[in-house]
């Protein structure tokens, strides 16, 4: 009887053993299906974040390019609005020195028509006007004042038509400058013109370039959010398993106790209470220790220092010299007045343009300065005009030129007149820049 009832005990453990082996090749099979797959899906959010940090970065740049653009663009509109303000102002001289100058001509003819009328008079008359003019005199006195008169009316018409015609040549000149002034300003206006929509063209193609990228980041984090989705979905089945699994390890010890226990209360030996309880123990020896609690969700990432900040888009800042005078900068660059202007020039005795002569003045000092009368108008220090020194740039709208003093300038002004001196307001002044 009892070898029959230790026999029913051993069947029910060898029972509950197959069972449970059993549950725990299903348990571990579905867990490892799910650390698989939380593997894989770790992988490839490691791979989509790393794409979005890519796409953030290329965004990054991209905006400090469109940024940089815009700048150029707000400047170019704003050194057109100044043209445009130049032009009709250099419209409004030329029309009153054409008037000065047909008033000039004008009066220039008059005074030429009556000179023409003394002479021809003089010459009908003949020499009897004269002599009689002469002889008409109440004593030598007399004489003398009429043979003054006379010379002092040939001179003041010689003198004075001479006058007017020198007023008439300079008011010609004067046009004639105003005029090469003008010609440049449109010159300009017409460059600047083509700068504007080359820059729009730009930024609308960065722009549309940015929708893309735009596109591909939200494409790339809803494939990251559905990643993450998944891992979280694993993670849940994982410890879903692992909790079901240490149930079913739990349940199987304390079924192995309990036939243990009853076996012992129906045999008086102890024997087979012993093998039972240790075949119990054997069966729970099964460790859970397989599974991998560590359910780390790659989810966060690092997108460190993806915005470079490009900084210095304002300009090239010079080196500075401390020794270095602006009376030095002036009489430097004075002893190449006269010299030619040529476009996009760098050369103080064959020619230069008006950035070209400034950059190379100060280069003979040490002082490094980019060749571009825009980039220019971010150099050194602002100062206000009413505080501009010997040797400070004074900006203009698409020109540059060094400060003189006394309100002069000496600059590279223009082809027709070269490298000369001229008023400092002779147009309208955007920026001053200490650089010294």
């Amino acid at each position: 009887m009892i070898k029959r009832k230790k026999a029913q005990l051993i069947a029910v453990i060898l029972i509950s053993a197959i069972t449970f082996t059993h549950f725990q090749a299903a348990n571990a099979s579905t867990m490892n299906k799910a650390k698989d797959a939380k593997k894989k899906a770790e992988e490839d959010l490691n791979a989509a974040n790393k794409q979005i940090e890519d796409i953030e970065r290329q965004q990054a740049a991209l905006q400090s390019e469109i940024d940089e653009k815009d700048a150029e663009l707000v400047n170019v509109l704003v050194n057109i609005g100044i043209l445009e303000d130049e032009l009709e102002a250099k419209n409004i001289q030329l029309q009153e020195v054409t008037a000065d100058l047909a008033k000039a001509e004008e009066t220039e003819a008059e005074q030429y028509a009556s000179m023409k009328k003394r002479i021809q008079f003089m010459y009908e008359r003949g020499d009897t006007a004269m002599i009689e003019a002469l002889l008409g005199a109440a004593d030598m006195s007399d004489f003398l004042n009429r043979v003054e008169y006379v010379s002092d009316i040939y001179e003041y018409d010689r003198n004075l038509l001479t006058q007017y015609q020198i007023t008439v040549q300079q008011v010609a000149d004067l046009k004639s400058t105003v005029e090469t002034e003008k010609a440049e300003l449109e010159d300009m206006q017409e460059e600047y013109a083509l700068q504007q929509t080359s820059l729009e063209n730009i930024l609308a193609q960065k722009r549309s370039q940015m929708g893309n990228y735009d596109n591909q980041l939200a494409t790339a984090q809803a494939t990251a959010n559905k990643l993450k989705s998944t891992i979280d979905t694993q993670n849940r089945i994982i410890k879903d398993e692992e909790r079901k699994q240490k149930e079913a390890e739990a349940a199987a010890k304390a079924a192995a106790r309990e036939k243990a226990n009853n076996s012992s209360q129906n045999n008086s030996g102890t024997k087979g209470g012993t093998g039972t309880g240790n075949s119990g123990g054997s069966t729970g020896s099964n460790s859970g220790g397989s599974t991998d609690g560590n359910s780390n969700d790659s989810g966060s990432t690092d997108d460190g220092g993806s915005t470079n900040d490009s900084g210095g888009s304002g300009g090239e800042n010079p080196g500075y010299s401390t020794n270095v005078s602006g009376s030095s900068v002036v009489s430097f660059a004075k002893q190449f007045v006269g010299n030619p202007y040529v476009w996009g020039g760098t050369s103080l005795t064959n020619g230069a343009d008006c950035s070209g002569f400034v950059m190379s003045v100060f280069a003979n000092f040490g002082i490094s300065l980019p060749h571009s009368s825009a980039a220019l108008q971010s150099c050194g220090k602002a100062v206000s005009y009413a505080n501009a020194q010997p040797g400070d740039l004074i900006c203009y709208s698409g020109h540059v030129g060094i400060y003189m003093g006394g309100g002069q300038i000496v600059h590279a002004q223009s082809t027709a007149v070269g490298i000369t001196i001229s008023s400092a307001t002779y147009r309208t002044i955007v920026a001053v820049r200490r650089v010294l």
